[in-house]
């Protein structure tokens, strides 16, 4: 079963994301643009996982609960997860090494967490964008303790990739999966499947139907055995 995703998309808890990528009008624009999956991604966090996750239920659309984590290399690396309270518990170990660095709106945007209703509930205070007090190789282990699967984030930008910032893909990490945003993994990535996705921090920068999950079934389960193969 082919199913359309864009598996990393910023909601508005993301302090480079727009104040208007709410997760009601993440899964509207996605709806619109004819995806039958998404991730929201945001860094650090999975805040706002459970009003994305109620509002795709209501367009009958799958939310795969999902974390951008920054490790201490500063390497972005997106966290997927079958169920929500396993990003969250992620979430919770991440905050918990993150430097006490206060965020600032004026430089880096507003960080809001969202309720079910789509309205503006808290203000984090903590910059998440900050690194994280853990390395890589701690973070893929603690993903997989969670029953997880951890995907290095966008490898052909470059800044914050892990060919960028290590100039390879540790084989002891034994990843079987890397994220893209154009059409072709660059080099350094043969061998490893792909996902492609946007890194929306815009509604209108969210994927049309480009790039497709072949799952077995349609199912979250189905998506995590998929990626991590």
């Amino acid at each position: 079963m082919k199913l359309a995703a864009d598996l990393h998309i910023h909601s508005c808890l993301s302090p480079c994301a727009d104040d208007n990528m709410t997760p009601g009008n993440i899964v509207a624009m996605a709806a619109l643009k004819g995806l039958d999956v998404i991730a929201i991604a945001d860094h650090n966090s999975a805040g706002n996982l459970r009003s994305a996750a109620a509002a795709a239920a209501d367009a009958g659309m799958l939310l795969l609960p999902a974390i951008e984590a920054n490790t201490r290399e500063e390497t972005h690396v997106l966290c997927y997860f079958e169920t929500l309270s396993q990003a969250e518990q992620l979430g919770e170990w991440l905050y918990e090494r993150l430097p006490p660095v206060p965020n600032s709106s004026t430089l880096f945007g507003n960080q809001f967490y969202i309720d079910i209703d789509d309205g503006i509930v808290a203000s984090e205070p903590r910059l998440l964008i900050s690194a994280a007090d853990c390395s890589l190789e701690e973070l893929v282990a603690f993903t997989r303790r969670l029953g997880g699967v951890a995907v290095p984030a966008h490898v052909d930008k470059p800044a914050n990739s892990i060919l960028t910032n290590l100039g390879f893909i540790p084989p002891d990490l034994q990843l079987k999966t890397v994220e893209i945003r154009g059409e072709q993994p660059p080099a350094g990535c043969e061998g490893y499947a792909f996902l492609r996705s946007s890194d929306a921090h815009t509604l209108g920068d969210i994927l049309e139907r480009v790039f497709f999950i072949d799952a077995q079934q349609r199912g979250l389960s189905a998506i995590i055995r998929e990626i991590s193969q």
